[in-house]
């Protein structure tokens, strides 16, 4: 494998503190848009999304849920430790995790850590008119990641605990405490399976009105699962940012996602960096199938997407995939990535626009967004800074719209 640089300084903008944007905006749709068109930059309101696109684009939705993962806990003595759940362990299946009773284990950061010895950590709560508790135990001390085992009486699902006991996990570059308004703002108004701990934010812009009006005039929606993982809030610390380790991330997609794929491919606009993995991997299956190898037992590899040959397109992909699935009778299909979208020649074989929000300085998505428009994305960027936009979750929006051949 060639050896591979990224010199993330390279990646740096500054954003002052008045620029993130710390709550969002009243209306959802209200968000100015940053429309990017083959080097042309363009301002409008995402509430004129449909005005920029193309007649007859696809868009593609992570409907993924934010869970509440924060556990607020206390050891025995009174201390306050914090319980972080990023994924589920055992069992490891999204699903069978959020429906488990009595007992699960999830991998979890524990902030406060120092405090914690020996012992359970515990927390009582009310449910049903009766007083319950809720145990944490550690199994395994993974470094910053540890395995930590629940344990509970009560008659409800760990999803229902999660709900009843969890606050949302709004990005750590906010620098205040979740509210009440995050419980539903910090969600997308499609979001469905829970899993989340970060949103796919490029979608909090959409409202069901828009959605409406955008299906009335001939736009289509799928959807795709992947479950945002924690990684996604973590800095790039290498000065290499080809060093980085990118986390896993499980995702989902149906055989009929897959047909409408390959029906407007040419025209399919990612909604959000998550759609975009997403999308991209299928090519690193597809290939696979093509090569005989096992389709979905290993996590598609950071590099792995670099290393498939040029020739073989996102139709070559989807043909194999859906090829696959019909033979074998899967309506869906499950299986994982670590994908880094970078500026190395990547090559985008299923994705044509993206809508996305403004990205943190000299950070993984902020490469993904080079790789798409290249250097442009500090025009994009200072255009941005200079024409008062807010930066990050509850941020603005931009369409990228770069027209190559997929």
């Amino acid at each position: 494998m060639e050896h591979r640089t990224i010199a993330i300084d390279d990646y740096d903008y500054p954003l002052p503190d008045e620029r993130i944007a710390k709550f969002p905006l009243a209306e959802r749709s209200a968000s100015k848009l940053l429309v990017y068109t083959n080097g042309e930059i363009a301002e409008s309101r995402f509430g004129r999304l449909d005005e920029a696109l193309p007649a007859g684009s696809l868009l593609v939705f992570n409907n993924t849920k934010v869970i509440r993962a924060r556990i607020i806990m206390h050891k025995p003595s009174g201390a306050r430790i914090e319980v972080f759940c990023l994924e589920p362990h055992a069992p490891a299946d999204y699903e069978r995790a959020f429906a488990v009773k009595g007992g699960c284990v999830w991998n979890c950061i524990v902030g406060n850590l120092k405090k914690w010895k020996e012992g359970p950590l515990e927390v009582r709560f009310e449910y049903g008119g009766r007083e319950e508790l809720l145990l944490a135990r550690m199994v395994e001390n993974g470094g910053r990641e540890h395995l930590i085992r629940f344990e509970w009486a009560a008659d409800m699902t760990f999803g229902q605990l999660l709900e009843h006991l969890g606050r949302i996990p709004i990005p750590p570059y906010l620098n205040r405490e979740s509210e009440e308004i995050d419980n539903t703002r910090y969600q997308t108004v499609y979001s469905k399976f829970e899993g989340s701990v970060a949103a796919p934010t490029a979608g909090l812009h959409f409202t069901p009105e828009l959605i409406g009006r955008m299906r009335g005039e001939g736009f289509g929606f799928e959807e795709v699962t992947l479950h945002v993982g924690a990684g996604t809030f973590l800095p790039v610390k290498e000065s290499d940012a080809a060093r980085h380790p990118m986390h896993t991330e499980h995702f989902e997609i149906t055989l009929r996602t897959l047909e409408r794929l390959r029906e407007r491919l040419g025209r399919i606009v990612a909604v959000g960096t998550t759609s975009v993995r997403t999308l991209e991997s299928l090519a690193a299956l597809g290939w696979r199938l093509r090569r005989g190898e096992p389709v979905a037992e290993a996590a598609v590899g950071q590099w792995e997407l670099y290393d498939i040959p040029a020739g073989y397109a996102g139709a070559d992909a989807l043909d194999d995939l859906i090829g696959y699935m019909r033979e074998r009778g899967l309506e869906r299909l499950k299986a994982a990535t670590q994908i880094m979208i970078t500026p190395l020649n990547y090559r985008f074989r299923i994705v044509k626009y993206i809508v996305t929000n403004f990205h943190q300085p000299k950070s993984t998505l902020l490469l993904l967004v080079s790789a798409y428009v290249g250097d442009d994305w500090r025009r994009i960027y200072d255009y941005a800074l200079q024409h008062d936009f807010r930066f990050l979750s509850y941020g603005d929006s931009s369409l990228l719209m770069v027209d190559r051949n997929n």
